[in-house]
Order: structure tokens, then C-alpha cells, then sequence
């Protein structure tokens, strides 16, 4: 009898190794996704740089194991809303994006492993849109704000901690290469200005392999 509680005990301690991460999986994850700006810019009406301030969404991403340790994963997200200002002003305008970015990904480890740590590099496309001015930025004589969609590079390192078959909780970070250029006038003259957000994203989130 103390044989078989001890066995059961040793059981329950070391559940059976599920088998994960291997080719043919499709994987989907869902969480709070955190876009955390390195904001920089041109002089901005000799203000100083821009201020882009954080802002966390639901993110979304979906993969594919082309082998055990080899995937691709397509990240997206609700749309993040960021305030923008200058130091002296304060917050002067709104703008909305979307960083949708594909990723090759390799994975550490075997596929049995319940710990699958990995890292991706592939290419970000930001787009912008909704971008006006509050009503600071109307008395300050600003109008027709605009900001140019970006294309850059794209980098990450996250973990996956597989529960079973199935499910799995998941962390990651990724860092995008956003350069953009906002333009606007001015007491009615143009203005471009060159801007680097260049951000950080965590997510946290759950997931589910077919």
C-alpha cells in the first residue's frame, strides 16, 4: 500500500511529458499586448523632441512549425491609441496605428520539452491613421497633421510553457524599427518632421495548438 501512494504521490509531482511544438502545429496565442515607445525627433517648432506615451491592446498572433524547432508567426493586435506632446505643452495630439509583423522563428529544446524558449527576426509594417490634433494643438495654430506608414525590422524572444496537448502559457518581448515622418502646419506653414518610435512590446498571454 505505501508502494502504490508514493507512486501515485511521484505521479502527480511528474505529470506524463506531453508531446509539443512539432511540425504541422498550428499555434495561437492571446494576450495584453504593451507598446512601450524609445521615442526621438527632429526639433519640433524648437519645442524638442516628440513625446509618444505607452498603450497596451489585446494582441493576437498565429504561427506555424514547419519542423520541431523551425515556425513563422504573424503578430497583430486592436488598434493601440497613443497620445502625442511636447515637453512645455503637454499632450497635442492623437494618433492610432497597427504594427502588423511577420516572423522566422527558431525554437530551443525538443518537442517534448515543456519549456520552449525561442527567437524571431522578420519584417514590421506600421500604419497610422486617425491622427488629429486636440484642442491644444487647434489653439496652438497646428492643422492637417499626417503621419507616413513605416516598413522595418523586427526582432523578438518570448517562451512558451506548455501545460498539455493543447494549451500553453506564453510571455514574449519584441522590439520594431518605426521610422516615420509627421508632417503638419504651422500658422499655415508645412512641416515635416522626421520621428523615431522605434518601440518595445510585451505580451503575456495564453495559447491553444491544433
Amino acid at each position: 500500500m505505501k508502494a502504490a501512494y508514493w507512486a501515485l504521490v511521484a505521479a502527480a509531482a511528474f505529470p506524463a511529458v506531453a508531446s509539443a511544438h512539432q511540425a504541422g502545429d498550428v499555434i495561437f496565442r492571446v494576450g495584453t499586448a504593451t507598446v512601450r515607445p524609445t521615442e526621438g525627433s527632429d526639433n519640433v517648432l524648437g519645442l524638442g523632441s516628440f513625446n509618444i506615451n505607452n498603450n497596451t491592446q489585446m494582441g493576437l498572433t498565429l504561427g506555424y512549425m514547419f519542423t520541431d524547432n523551425i515556425g513563422m508567426e504573424l503578430l497583430a493586435a486592436t488598434p493601440f491609441q497613443h497620445k502625442v506632446g511636447l515637453q512645455s505643452t503637454g499632450t497635442i495630439a492623437e494618433v492610432k496605428q497597427l504594427p502588423p509583423s511577420l516572423m522566422a522563428q527558431y525554437y530551443f529544446g525538443d518537442r517534448q520539452d515543456k519549456l520552449r524558449p525561442y527567437l524571431g527576426v522578420g519584417i514590421n509594417y506600421t500604419t497610422f491613421y486617425d491622427t488629429n490634433f486636440n484642442q491644444t494643438g487647434r489653439d496652438a495654430g497646428l492643422s492637417d497633421l499626417s503621419v507616413k506608414d513605416s516598413w522595418g525590422v523586427a526582432t523578438q524572444a518570448g517562451l512558451d510553457y506548455n501545460l498539455d496537448d493543447n494549451w500553453l502559457i506564453n510571455m514574449s518581448v519584441w522590439w520594431m524599427d518605426i521610422d516615420t515622418e509627421v508632417k503638419f502646419k504651422a500658422g499655415g506653414e508645412q512641416q515635416n518632421i522626421n520621428t523615431r518610435i522605434d518601440p518595445w512590446v510585451f505580451m503575456f498571454g495564453v495559447g491553444y495548438r491544433f
